[in-house]
């Protein structure tokens, strides 16, 4: 019997939402993001004060999913973009309350990709789920950075140092892990040499 929930945690630059996605398409699993859950909400409208509020945030990511999963996760990732100041509202406390409530729900649904930095560390381990680290060296995740968005070397490397800063914060701050183990995973996919079509077929094969 396979996993019904993939979660993907990542790296800036290192492409898991990339692996996400085709892990996804290749599982027939549902595939849900960060950016998902908060264009979901600004699209349907939803008032911060809605997501302030922890019982209401319950019954609204409930109708967040259901909307996501009737259009699809591609659907919220290619333009369809509600208002750009929802996320603004609201305080990273709150949004981070609405995505771990929508990766519990998600999860307890199953057969789900959950592509999030810190998706791992709210989904407990056991046989019905796959925690995968996606991570790539520093150098790497500057270059596809400097590509993606235009940026020099220099600045390209800013980004992923100050990503990482904040990552390492948002796991401690949040979850309590003082220092990222690969031991928290079940597997640990380095695109420095794998291509992202390569690491979704380990992720594919190892979660069926």
């Amino acid at each position: 019997m396979g996993c019904r929930v993939v979660c993907i945690s990542h790296e800036t630059g290192a492409g898991g939402e990339e692996v996400g996605r085709l892990a996804a398409e290749r599982l027939g699993f549902l595939y849900v993001d960060d950016d998902i859950v908060v264009q979901a909400a600004a699209k349907g409208g939803v008032a911060p004060e809605e997501v302030r509020d922890e019982e209401r945030r319950k019954s609204l990511v409930a109708r967040l999913l259901d909307a996501v999963a009737q259009g699809g996760g591609e659907a919220w990732t290619l333009g369809v973009i509600g208002p750009t100041h929802f996320a603004d509202e609201l305080g990273s406390d709150e949004l981070r309350g609405l995505i771990q409530e929508t990766i519990e729900q998600t999860a307890a649904r199953g057969n789900v990709v959950i592509a999030a930095h810190a998706a791992s560390q709210v989904v407990a381990p056991g046989p019905e789920a796959l925690r995968v680290l996606v991570t790539a060296s520093p150098r790497t995740r500057a270059a596809r950075l400097g590509d993606q968005k235009g940026l020099d070397q220099a600045g390209a490397a800013r980004m992923v140092e100050d990503s990482d800063s904040a990552r390492r914060d948002y796991l401690k701050r949040f979850y309590d892990v003082d220092e990222e183990s690969p031991t928290h995973y079940d597997l640990v996919i380095n695109t420095d040499v794998l291509s992202v079509e390569r690491a979704a077929q380990l992720v594919s094969q190892a979660g069926s």
